[in-house]
């Protein structure tokens, strides 16, 4: 995906709640209404649609077609994204490469959920024979163990995982769609004063499964043009591996499939980890975003603690890292599929991010994180880089 011919043309965000009553197909209608608010494009205009399975709606196999049916989209290309975080960026490349097909002209790549209202999954199959313990309760287990793991093999340092989290709420703050529960300031003492929920993992180092909703525009430049649409930005480079050392029974639980593909989307771009102007990684946990930072080499193995904690992360800093508070600080909006942390690095890229706006925002990396087994690392790792 290293051409030039394909552009996210538009996106949009709804705000995050905590039981907001409403659900996954009313909040994907406010999610376009205002995607075609912001754009201008007519919806008769859209041909292509990807959605991503909700929790809250997951016992619907029909689910992208009763999706087409309540936004009134007739589509000639539809995806249906099952990949957790990771959706959002793969359906983007998903879109590009079904407008490059010819599958359709004009996509939409869509993402809902209202979990903390409506929890309906049944993750099922043989984890709960045969891999996860008795007594594990979901993936801030999967992370403590992780994270014990990490520790043992390289060190970590309390404070670095603290900073990321005081550093994103600060950010937060500055962001009208976060969740309002978070928004106000956040200490190191209040970091450290949280309580243990899977040790050695702390309540502020997880994320806060909410409602929400975003959504991007994708088509060709020329496309986009004719449309008369002026901001847009180029993903110039994904890459995705899933179950990554699937056959291995002994894996690394701290290596991840980032280290697969790193280097494949750094190589399509010709950029460096150097050159990265933002970083907008998929954060369910404050480890995730240490790790990313090293498998993406941002530094050496081992050496995420103090990276951390030399380098300043806020959108004013050397490497402004989830600059919208992430999902950690503004909510996770269920499995609404990473696009929080698309959505804000398109926004910083069209220059709309106001008072916590980067400056030169030129290119940005951003991740996705899919499935969270027990005793191994996650299932599905993504990347994308946007450039202008």
């Amino acid at each position: 995906m290293s051409k030039r011919d394909i552009v996210i043309a538009g996106y949009s965000e709804t705000r995050i709640d905590f039981k907001s009553g409403r659900s996954a197909y009313d909040l994907a209608g406010e999610a376009l209404s205002d995607l075609l608010t912001a754009t201008g494009v007519d919806k008769n205009r859209i041909d292509g649609l990807s959605v991503t399975a909700p929790l809250s709606e997951a016992p619907n196999p029909f689910y992208a077609v009763y999706m087409t049916e309540a936004l009134g989209l007739t589509p000639t290309w539809l995806n249906f994204g099952a990949i957790g975080g990771c959706s959002a960026t793969g359906g983007v490349a998903r879109a590009a490469a079904a407008i490059r097909d010819g599958a359709c002209e004009v996509a939409v790549v869509l993402s809902s959920d209202a979990p903390s209202t409506s929890w309906r999954a049944n993750y099922g199959a043989y984890r709960s024979e045969f891999q996860d313990p008795p007594g594990v309760q979901g993936p801030p287990a999967s992370f403590g163990l992780l994270i014990s793991r990490y520790i043992h093999q390289y060190g970590l340092k309390d404070e670095a995982l603290g900073k990321i989290a005081v550093t994103q709420r600060a950010q937060a703050l500055m962001n009208d769609n976060a969740y309002s529960k978070f928004k106000k300031p956040l200490t190191m003492e209040d970091y450290y004063a949280s309580r243990v929920v899977s040790d050695p993992l702390r309540l502020l180092d997880c994320v806060m499964f909410c409602d929400g909703a975003n959504a991007f525009l994708v088509t060709s430049e020329k496309t986009a043009r004719e449309m008369g649409l002026q901001k847009m930005v180029y993903p110039t480079a994904f890459a995705e591996v899933t179950n990554f050392n699937g056959a291995d029974m002994l894996a690394d639980v701290t290596e991840s499939g980032f280290a697969k593909i790193s280097g494949t989307v750094f190589g399509k771009t010709g950029l460096k980890p150097k050159d990265i102007r933002m970083f907008q990684p998929y954060d369910d946990f404050t480890i995730a975003v240490l790790m990313q930072l090293e498998q993406f080499g941002f530094c050496k193995r081992g050496e995420g603690s103090d990276f951390i904690l030399d380098t300043d992360l806020s959108h004013t800093g050397g490497l402004p890292t989830n600059t919208g508070g992430g999902q950690i600080s503004a909510g996770q909006p269920g499995l609404a599929s990473g696009g929080l942390n698309l959505a804000e690095a398109v926004r910083q890229m069209f220059g709309e991010g106001g008072a916590r706006q980067v400056r030169e925002p030129k290119n940005a990396l951003v991740t996705g994180i899919g499935v969270i087994p027990y005793a191994r690392n996650w299932g599905t790792s993504a990347a994308m880089i946007l450039e202008a």
